[in-house]
């Protein structure tokens, strides 16, 4: 159990800036961290790390919620200022991105990893200087056919998906928080046995 003198928890949600941007796939993460600062009450505001942020308390701890202004693919310096800032272990650290190698609603959650092929966790990895950090993997599917990835995950939802859009945003929120109050294997017990 995650207690409250183990020091604050940073929940980064990746996506990319700009109203051309926001209902696209890879905008999963801010989605998640937007409903996480709605269900609690909590504003983003402009933080000088280049992000968005708030803070508030999940699951008895102190936490942050951010959201990188920065561009994906470069959003790594933004959290390692966000971790540096708030004193935040890398251990505690919750990054919340687009999956492709996770079927459509699903969501599955690790520490560490490679960032297979997703630049935004490889710009993270670079700038923490470590793979130990928490990954909250939303679910997107692969493409179509033979459809480009970069071009798949920069696209807005498909109509049937975003009918499903708002139950999964919450269950993946909600798996966020079990992170936090559960810790790692109990939540991961709840959240896979899920699609």
């Amino acid at each position: 159990m995650a207690g409250e003198d183990d020091g604050a928890w940073l929940v980064v949600g990746l996506g990319n800036p700009g109203p051309e941007y926001a209902s696209t796939r890879h905008n999963a993460g801010y989605l998640v961290v937007d409903l996480l600062a709605e269900r609690h009450g909590a504003r983003l505001r402009s933080h000088k790390s280049r992000a968005d942020a708030a803070q508030l308390r999940l699951g008895g701890a102190a936490a942050v919620l951010a959201r990188p202004r920065s561009y994906m693919n470069v959003s790594g310096p933004t959290v390692a200022a966000l971790r540096s800032f708030f004193k935040v272990d890398p251990a505690r650290v919750i990054v919340v991105h687009d999956e492709l190698d996770i079927p459509f609603g699903a969501v599955r959650l690790k520490r560490g990893g490679g960032d297979n092929g997703h630049n935004g966790l490889r710009s993270i990895t670079s700038s923490l200087g470590t793979r130990d950090y928490l990954r909250v993997r939303f679910g997107i599917g692969r493409p179509p056919g033979r459809m480009d990835p970069a071009d798949f995950v920069l696209r807005d939802f498909a109509a049937p998906e975003r009918r499903e859009l708002p139950f999964l945003v919450d269950r993946a929120a909600d798996a966020v928080e079990a992170l936090v109050a559960e810790g790692l294997e109990p939540a991961q017990n709840r959240f896979h046995s899920l699609a």
